[in-house]
């Protein structure tokens, strides 16, 4: 009887934890539709209705791990869209969420909550404004990395960030691998989104390589 019921219980288990991965991929289709395929006030629409089903799922389950990794990309993405004083609290919202997913466990989502919470280090301004930190960014991003070495997200935040740093020859490197990474059939408008912000950015990769080339010329 105690093993009828311990099996019953570990169903129960594995049947909550696919309710939740369901609501999470529900988010992330809404996430991808909004950020790719939406703009203006259509986009600021959907983001709002995306936040309050993150919430929602963050209510019901607190301690996962992936709701919350969601609910924080929801908000740093809107933040980057909202832009402006609201923009920031956004921000710090998204910031306690990456690091309480973290707690929890880290590893979720191939280690996102390094990389989205490393993203945020970057784009955010830095004190007094901010909490933005290109050192703490580098750290979170060289650590999803180890987690996700081939991943198409740890790769071209990584090659964005070092973008941003001027290091050009090594973000070239990296946005190629993200080019190259695999595809994930659960995520096509994502992996489409993502393959033009990565073609974007290797574009202003090779624009700023050939500045630099012209400029040694012209000494």
């Amino acid at each position: 009887m105690r093993r009828v019921i311990s099996i019953l219980l570990l169903s129960l288990s594995f049947s909550a934890v696919a309710e939740v991965m369901d609501e999470v991929a529900a988010i992330q289709t809404g996430w991808a539709e909004a950020n790719y395929q939406l703009k203006d006030k259509a986009q600021q629409i959907r983001f709002e209705q995306l936040m309050l089903n993150a919430d929602a799922l963050v209510k019901k389950e607190p301690q996962s791990a992936e709701a919350l990794i969601w609910r924080g990309i929801v908000s740093s993405s809107y933040a980057g869209i909202k832009g402006g004083l609201g923009a920031l609290s956004l921000a710090k919202n998204a910031k306690a969420d990456f690091e309480q997913a973290m707690k929890i466990d880290d590893q979720a989502l191939m280690g996102s909550a390094y990389t989205s919470l490393g993203t945020l280090y970057f784009k955010v301004p830095g004190w007094p404004l901010g909490f933005g930190d290109d050192d703490k960014a580098e750290m979170l991003l060289k650590k999803a990395l180890t987690i996700n070495p081939d991943g198409i997200d740890s790769n071209y935040f990584y090659g964005a960030f070092l973008l941003d740093q001027r290091q050009y020859e090594q973000a070239e490197n990296y946005l190629l691998k993200a080019q190259k990474a695999p595809a994930r059939p659960d995520r096509p408008l994502a992996d489409q989104g993502r393959q033009q912000e990565i073609a974007e950015a290797l574009q202003q990769v090779h624009n700023q390589m050939k500045a630099a080339q012209h400029a040694g010329f012209a000494h």
